[in-house]
């Protein structure tokens, strides 16, 4: 039998871990990481216990109060060569008495407070950790590649939010706070609170890996209508019972009332309250955001897209549509899996209560691009963002008699000036050009007309005319075999005898056509009314590899011939075979003059050999100036290489070391690593 590792003290290097994970601004005296990134802490062994690898060693990571795998609440690992990008993953590098432990969460696992547990048949507990979502990394959806836009979304802890006119656009500075003692804390508490915990706490736990729901609870758990929100919404102009929502100057005085007042709504907020509210929270969480104010923002109350003022002849409005000089919300920059490629980035979210969503006060996140296209079929709540900058204004004068008069309307009044603090700069940025054509012009009318007619199929639940649309699966790597699909579908009123081709053709990243790589039959077939169909293209390694090139893209067009009208219907789409992914572990302490070691790994993802393979790894005062490379000979089909490759840092800071895999059948494999290197 193994022999039980007996620990005397565990230190979790909170300083050092917090540093590299952007967290120290919070604490020094607990452990927050973010995901997708691996933190180290030391295990000091009671003298005569060693610590073998691959001896039944395993460790659990767990959150929330019903941990399971199914659920990925929980993570069942053991120790490993590599840390892994892509799973919970361990390493150690042992010494006398001490075993250094370097762990690494999933870069989508939930984030929230977790539990770490040595299991050796007996559970020891290592030490709690709370787990925040990471812009720093490439593989969490909310991977932010501007270092600039990082510190003013997620680590700034004050900003500018925008009120007034847009004639006299006014500023309001405000202390967001994110890292400020205890806000953390409250942050998840809010979570805790929302209604989907309290009825089904393991699925909720389960759904916080994905920002899209965490910014959704947000928005419905700002504000108090139906839960047991942070701030209660008050436009009356009286406030004897609350603090008047503008003398509020920062976020954490909120938060606080509402933790230690037994979650009891703060009385009062408006707009820009709500909004700075969800951004802190936003912020805190790890999910970038920024406070937006939209001036002239419509409030469409029956969703025709149509602000309808209704007059009497005292020029008081009578109707339920309003528009506001200014609007506040916020944006959060995620991407959007659930929709089609094109809606990732800034997705806008309102927390302030005035719309229902599935049932619930919240609004959002409603992807930025989808309101510029409108697309009002795209979750969540487009629509309702749309109108807000959008819609359209008509005006009538209702006489005593119940006559109603038509006046000049305008379309001018709706979404002018949209407004977000600069970055890095205390400017205002206008941003209107994102969530809107220019006034007047072609495209914008356009899209209203586009946005009329969804709203109008979205009562029918459909979209008329013949269609075809390209659908292909999550995992094509480069080497393997997969298909790949054309749907049709005929919502005309009658029969439709159609001719269907699809084809496959490499081309490279500037759109220039290669070879063909792979062709379907061509299909004649009959589709009844409102009927649908699918063909299949499979796509073969041994075709493909003869045809594209380092770019590694794919072309597939889809061609639909309606037979009696000669009507041409295609779809096509670009694909990007994924590359082998190199795993890096830098190893030694990144001490300037200290030498450093790149182990790396790669698995040949192809079914036949790779020759003449080799890692360059090269970074500005990593390398010497110059790119250090490494041969690795040749490599059978779907074998590891591995390398480890030396390297001495000569200046201290922020760096990066780049490595590069190239071989004869497969180039352009890159990955890099952020060093923070010391004196």
């Amino acid at each position: 039998l193994a022999q039980m590792v007996e620990i005397e003290r565990i230190d979790l290097a909170f300083e050092v871990n917090n540093t590299d994970h952007h967290t120290l601004q919070n604490s020094a005296d607990r452990l927050i990481v973010r995901r997708g990134q691996p933190f180290t802490i030391t295990l000091h062994l009671r003298p005569g216990t060693h610590f073998q690898n691959g001896d039944n060693i395993n460790f659990i990571a767990q959150t929330g109060p019903i941990p399971s795998v199914e659920a990925q609440t929980k993570a069942k690992f053991s120790l490993s060569r590599f840390i892994s990008r892509s799973s919970w993953s361990a390493t150690a590098e042992m010494s006398d008495s001490t075993v250094s432990l370097t762990v690494c969460s999933h870069p989508n696992a939930p984030i929230g407070v977790y539990k770490l547990i040595l299991d050796q048949g007996e559970a020891i507990g290592l030490g709690e950790f709370v787990l925040l979502f990471n812009p720093w990394c490439k593989q969490d959806p909310v991977y932010l590649a501007s270092e600039a836009e990082r510190e003013e979304y997620v680590l700034s802890q004050d900003g500018l939010i925008y009120r007034g006119i847009p004639k006299r656009i006014t500023v309001l500075p405000w202390t967001f706070g994110q890292f400020e003692p205890g806000i953390l804390d409250i942050c998840l508490q809010i979570l805790d609170e929302s209604p989907n915990y309290i009825s089904d706490a393991a699925l909720d736990c389960s759904e916080r890996r994905n920002p899209v729901y965490v910014t959704r609870v947000l928005s419905a758990m700002i504000n108090s209508l139906g839960d047991k929100g942070v701030l209660v919404g008050n436009w009356s102009d009286d406030y004897e019972d609350g603090v008047k929502p503008t003398v509020w100057k920062d976020s954490c005085s909120i938060l606080r009332q509402w933790s230690n007042d037994g979650c009891r709504a703060v009385r009062y907020g408006q707009c820009w309250v709500f909004a700075a509210v969800a951004c802190t929270v936003s912020r805190a969480l790890g999910i970038p955001c920024r406070v937006v104010t939209n001036y002239g923002s419509a409030r469409d109350s029956n969703g025709d897209l149509v602000m309808e003022r209704f007059y009497n002849e005292f020029d008081e409005n009578i109707a339920d549509d309003s528009i506001w000089n200014f609007h506040v919300w916020v944006e959060n920059w995620m991407t959007r899996p659930d929709l089609s490629l094109g809606y990732e980035g800034w997705q806008a979210s309102d927390p302030t209560p005035q719309h229902r969503s599935e049932g619930v006060f919240c609004c959002g996140p409603a992807p930025v691009r989808a309101i510029k296209e409108g697309e009002l079929t795209y979750k969540y709540d487009v629509p309702f963002v749309y109108a807000e900058v959008n819609a359209d204004v008509v005006e009538y004068i209702k006489l005593r008699d119940g006559r109603v008069f038509k006046m000049g309307g305008s379309t001018t009044e709706v979404g002018k000036s949209i407004s977000t603090k600069a970055v890095g700069r205390d400017e205002r940025e206008d941003i209107t050009h994102n969530y809107k054509y220019p006034e007047g012009s072609e495209e914008e009318r356009r899209v209203y007309e586009k946005a009329n007619h969804h709203n109008k199929l979205a009562q029918a639940g459909e979209e008329p005319g013949l269609h075809i649309k390209i659908k292909v699966t999550p995992d094509m790597q480069i080497g393997s075999d997969f298909d790949v699909y054309a749907e049709l579908k005929n919502n005309t009123m009658v029969t439709k005898s159609c001719r269907v081709m699809f084809y496959a053709q490499a081309v490279s990243y500037n759109g220039k056509l290669g070879e063909t790589c792979g062709l379907g039959e061509f299909t004649e077939m009959n589709l009844a009314s409102t009927e649908g169909s699918r063909v299949t293209l499979r796509l073969e390694y041994a075709e493909y590899s003869k045809a594209i090139t380092q770019d590694r893209m794919i072309k597939l067009l889809a061609l639909l011939i309606d037979a009696e009208t000669r009507d041409f219907y295609r779809a096509k789409k670009t694909i990007i075979l994924d590359g082998p992914e190199i795993i890096v572990n830098i190893l030694g302490v990144p001490k300037v003059g200290q030498n450093l070691v790149a182990d790396l790994a790669l698995q040949n993802p192809l079914p036949e050999p790779l020759e003449n393979c080799v890692f360059t790894i090269h970074g500005a005062n990593l390398t010497d100036g110059k790119p250090i490379t490494h041969e690795v000979g040749t490599v059978g089909p779907k074998e590891f290489v591995t390398a480890k490759v030396q390297f001495t840092p000569n200046l201290p800071g922020q760096r990066k070391i780049l490595i590069d895999f190239a071989s004869d059948k497969l180039h352009n494999v890159e990955t890099y690593e952020n060093l923070v290197i010391y004196e």
